[in-house]
């Protein structure tokens, strides 16, 4: 009787934790940029006119003008030039370093021509083993001598059910590229392809 209980607890607990976790998460993001931003609306907007929220919005509003501006003549030069300052502030150019190249992870092409978003499988050695992985390089000009190399590319290998991962470099044979989103990949590694971790995963020819 227990062991069924305990059953039907976890496999409540597999739907609410991920919401619940999804949900605290996006009031963290919404009360900070509230809270971060409803002064500068206050002070655009007449007292009357402010409605809680404004700074939430007024956030998303900022990040679309900002996407807007990115393509904008001199736009990238400017934050080039702030990106020059940050990189000379010790703490900070840390910070902002992994933070950028966190979410430029997720949503551009690679530096050297290696599409971040290319899901890939890795054999290991002749263990018979594969882990799925994601392609981050393929190639290695201005990296350190013996780091890379003619046939070898950069493959990211996340671990299972924590953040974190390996960094591999391997001959580019051992590499099978998968027809998966990154989004799919990430959640069937992360979940150690647990049921319902992935959809819509399938080997390229």
């Amino acid at each position: 009787m227990m062991t069924r209980v305990l059953s039907i607890f976890i496999r409540g607990l597999v739907v609410v934790l991920p919401l619940a976790i999804t949900a605290l998460v996006l009031i963290w993001l919404g009360t900070g940029a509230e809270r971060l931003l409803s002064t500068a609306v206050r002070w655009a907007l007449p007292d009357a006119w402010y409605v809680p929220g404004m700074g939430v919005a007024a956030g998303i509003a900022l990040v679309f003008v900002v996407g807007i501006l990115v393509n904008v003549w001199g736009v990238p030069q400017i934050i080039a030039a702030g990106e020059r300052i940050i990189a000379r502030i010790p703490l900070v150019k840390t910070i902002y370093g992994a933070v950028r190249d966190l979410l430029g992870f997720f949503g551009r092409t690679g530096p050297a021509g290696g599409a971040v978003s290319k899901v890939v499988m890795v054999s290991i050695g002749d263990t018979g083993l594969r882990s799925v992985g994601v392609l981050t390089r393929e190639r290695f000009e201005g990296l350190p001598e013996g780091l890379g190399g003619e046939g070898k590319v950069a493959v990211f290998v996340p671990f299972s059910y924590q953040i974190g991962g390996l960094t591999t470099i391997v001959s580019r044979d051992k590499v099978t590229p998968l027809n998966m989103s990154l989004e799919d990949a990430m959640r069937f590694v992360v979940t150690a392809g647990a049921d319902g971790g992935a959809r819509g995963a399938g080997e390229q020819s």
